[in-house]
């Protein structure tokens, strides 16, 4: 019901704002020179789900949805069980890109967290690309409004090798505090597919343990 009511409050977001343009096709970020037509009063959105399914030792499972929306420059996002277990936390961040050879992708945000956790939280989300390698890195500064020493910085980053476009290997890092773990900064393997908007992959965290975490991974994209 949460998870419901999260996501309608992203979509409601999604709705047409006067006075900009629709980008011309092929152009899904939406950037491109304005078109010439009198009333073109929209810019394409694009909108994508993913669920996080984490596979704990000794823990219950548990799923973290996140739902985002992005129109040229604005990012709307919105999560579940990321900062803690029945936490969720809306998003809204600006949106910058630059780069051919070496493609950048930077979003700058800042959040609101509620439930089992509560507090503010500034946070980005960026990614590199070059040739066959990829990094991108997630993080937040959830300041707790509950208990400042509980405030915590959060982080999730890739590094990655594509030898074909549709599958990808590499190394994973996270910190958390959703669940218990012994190591503050947990590190791991990838290994992920893409089939046109849908992306599947699997992280398994602290490999050397005799019974790592295993994260499954599904994310689409319209």
């Amino acid at each position: 019901m949460r998870l419901a009511w999260i996501l309608a409050i992203v979509l409601s977001c999604a709705a047409p704002v006067a006075g900009q343009v629709t980008a011309p096709a092929g152009d899904p970020t939406g950037k491109a020179a304005p078109s010439t037509t009198d009333d073109a009063t929209a810019v394409e959105w694009s909108f994508s789900a993913a669920v996080y399914t984490y596979l704990l030792p000794g823990e219950s499972n548990y799923a973290q949805p996140t739902v985002s929306a992005d129109r040229s420059w604005l990012h709307l996002e919105a999560r579940y069980n990321y900062e803690e277990v029945d936490a969720g936390s809306l998003w809204a961040g600006y949106n910058f890109e630059g780069g051919d050879t070496l493609a950048w992708e930077l979003t700058p945000m800042v959040g609101g967290v509620f439930g089992a956790t509560s507090g503010v939280a500034p946070g980005y989300k960026g990614a590199l690309s070059w040739w066959k390698l990829g990094f991108s890195s997630e993080g937040e500064y959830v300041f707790d409004a509950r208990d400042s020493a509980e405030s915590f910085f959060y982080n999730w980053s890739e590094l990655t090798l594509s030898p074909h476009e549709w599958w990808r290997v590499g190394l994973v890092t996270q910190r958390t505090r959703a669940y218990a773990a012994d190591r503050e900064i947990q590190r791991g393997l990838l290994a992920g597919v893409s089939v046109r908007s849908v992306d599947a992959a699997v992280y398994v965290f602290n490999p050397d343990d005799s019974k790592p975490i295993v994260v499954l991974a599904v994310t689409v994209g319209f």
